[in-house]
Order: structure tokens, then C-alpha cells, then sequence
């Protein structure tokens, strides 16, 4: 069987992903036709094609597609709607558990509340995920350039959603000469109010992005951690620690933080017994489903299918979840990849 059929038939969890870049281009046309918003293409496949991000030349350059898709997830109906389609095309890719992260604080431009948002987003993954078997929980991001009292508020909300699908709390955007720590009243506020804890580091920075979001905001994964390799302790520190890494080989490509799939070093820190797992980053900018990260993993970094295996049970292992609920899944996941081998 072709490998990439194979893995397609794998069950998969999807840790690192964003609503605001998972819209199908149909939706987008359908959406900005309703809102007068103009988009770069008025046809699916050529809008599918110009929101693949192939000519960044750094991270800035990849988050500026997304003022194409930020606009119309500005009402309650379009937020609800495009979570339920993205769990349906989880299920099409055999994701059985997703985390779908978004700012709520990006969907203010026409009036609508944080809550109002949050509460479109929950409906929608909870219809789909009644309606297609796929598990789906909401992260919320905050921003690294907003003022550290929005960061607050936003960690102030997702605990109060803590119970009602919210499981983690993260912090996104820019990198680079925006440290996480400038945050941490929020991260601390979410720590305190049991949620999960990720961040966006070791992209457009260096390895002490990873140290400040470890050391000063709690963090129990890591969103990307491309340059651990920069210091050797602190990759020891995380391996010691099973800290995951969510790790995006394709977007990094198109962010520049590496150059080429074959280079990314997640085969280093794999082989290192780093904890680590494959996530898409987003589908539609990254023009990837978990199948094509997976099969890119296999084809230019030579994973076998046990070490796939791996990376896959990583990733229910690592997901934001009750423990008993992990359980189940990954009791589940293993004994159905074993049915594939």
C-alpha cells in the first residue's frame, strides 16, 4: 500500500491548528460575498492557491494572509460555521481529536463580544463533533504585540470556559523582540485557573523564547520549538520534563525558520527522545492536511511507520484533556494502528 494512503488511514490527533486559517476557500467566497469583502480571487481553486503562503519572507509575511480571513469570522454565524466544517474535514482526514485555537479578541471589528465568539466557536465544534465523532476542544490565543491587559482578559475568559470546552490558553503572533514573560500576569492567571498552557516559541526567535514561555509561563507544550536545538540544556530540560513539542514542518518552511523539510530538526529531537508530535499550523495558509505533515516526515526525513506511530500516540498522550478521557483515546489509537500494521 502507498505510504500515503496508509497514514491517511491513521488515526491522528491534531494538536496545532488555527480556526482563522482553516476556512475552505468555498466558504470564504460565500462569507465575503455576504459581508462585502473583497478577496484576492473570486474562484475556489485560484483563492485556494493564493492563500497558500509560498513568498514569505519571515513569519510577519505569513500572518499578513491572515487579514483575508479575520474579516469574515466577524458574526456569531460565520464563526460557528467555519468550526463546524473544520471538524468535518477532520474526520475526512481521520483526526480523531482536534484543539482548534483562536483569538477571540480578533473578532471584535463589527461589535460582537469575546463571549459571543467563544460561545459561535464552541456551538459549531460541539455540532460537528456530535454529528461526525471527532473530539474538539478551543484554545485561546492572545497576542504577543497587545497590551499585556488584553492578554489578562482573554486568559480571564478561557477560565471561565474552562468547563464548557475551553482546555488551554497560548500566546501568538510576532516573535521576534516580543517576549512571552511580558505576559505573565495572564499565563499565571490561567495557570491559576487550571487550563493548559502553550506558546507560540523557537520560531521567529531563539531558544530563550522557549526558555521565557517554560521558566516564566507555565508552559506544558511548546507551539513549534523549531530552535531547542540552540541549547543543548534546555533540550534536555524539556525531553526531561516530556514538555511536547507541536511541531509544523511545513509552515516553518514557509516562515523561513527553516529552509527545506529535510532540514527541520524534528528528526534530531525525536532521535533525542524529545517528546514530539506533527501539527499542521493551519490548512489552508499551509496548504497541508496532518496526512501530507505526516508523509512529508516519512518521504524527506526518513520516519518509519513505528516512529510515526510514535509521534501519533504523542500527540493524544499530550492533548489537553482529563486523563481518563486521554486514556481512553489513546487505548483506542493504539490498538487501531496496530490493526494497520
Amino acid at each position: 500500500m502507498p505510504a500515503r494512503e496508509l497514514i491517511a488511514r491513521l488515526p491522528k490527533a491534531e494538536l496545532h491548528t488555527h480556526l482563522d486559517s482553516a476556512l475552505r476557500p468555498e466558504t470564504m467566497i460565500e462569507l465575503a460575498r455576504e459581508v462585502g469583502f473583497e478577496l484576492p480571487a473570486a474562484e475556489p481553486e485560484a483563492l485556494r492557491r493564493f492563500m497558500v503562503v509560498s513568498d514569505a519572507a519571515s513569519l510577519e509575511d505569513y500572518l499578513a494572509r491572515f487579514e483575508y480571513t479575520i474579516p469574515l469570522l466577524q458574526t456569531a454565524e460565520a464563526i460557528e460555521r467555519v468550526s463546524y466544517e473544520m471538524v468535518e474535514d477532520a474526520a475526512s482526514d481521520n483526526i480523531r481529536y482536534l484543539e482548534v485555537r483562536y483569538c477571540p479578541w480578533l473578532s471584535r471589528r463589527r461589535g460582537l463580544s469575546m463571549e459571543r465568539a467563544l460561545e459561535a466557536e464552541l456551538a459549531g465544534l460541539a455540532r460537528g463533533e456530535r454529528d461526525f465523532g471527532v473530539i474538539a476542544r478551543v484554545i485561546n490565543c492572545s497576542l504577543r504585540h497587545y497590551d499585556p491587559a488584553v492578554s489578562v482578559d482573554i486568559a480571564r475568559l478561557s477560565v471561565a470556559y474552562r468547563d464548557r470546552g475551553v482546555v488551554a490558553f497560548d500566546l501568538a503572533g510576532g516573535e521576534a523582540g516580543r517576549p512571552a514573560r511580558a505576559h505573565r500576569a495572564a499565563f499565571d492567571l490561567a495557570a491559576e485557573g487550571c487550563l493548559g498552557i502553550t506558546v507560540h516559541a523557537g520560531e521567529a526567535a531563539g531558544a530563550e523564547s522557549i526558555a521565557d514561555a517554560i521558566h516564566d509561563c507555565h508552559a506544558d507544550r511548546i507551539g513549534h520549538g523549531t530552535r531547542l536545538f540552540e541549547n543543548p540544556r534546555l533540550r534536555d530540560y524539556v525531553r526531561d520534563r516530556r514538555i511536547l513539542l507541536e511541531i509544523n514542518i511545513t509552515s516553518n518552511v514557509q516562515t523561513r525558520a527553516v529552509l527545506r523539510p529535510a532540514d527541520h530538526p524534528v528528526r534530531s529531537y525525536f532521535e533525542a527522545g524529545v517528546a514530539v508530535t506533527l501539527c499542521t499550523d493551519g490548512w489552508l495558509m499551509a496548504g497541508v492536511s496532518l496526512t501530507d505533515e505526516y508523509h512529508l516526515a516519512h518521504t524527506q526525513l526518513g520516519f518509519s511507520r513505528a516512529e510515526i506511530d510514535r509521534m501519533i500516540l504523542n500527540g493524544f498522550e499530550g492533548a489537553f484533556l482529563p486523563w481518563p478521557e486521554r486514556e481512553a483515546l489513546l487505548e483506542s489509537a493504539r490498538a487501531e494502528l496496530a490493526a494497520l500494521r
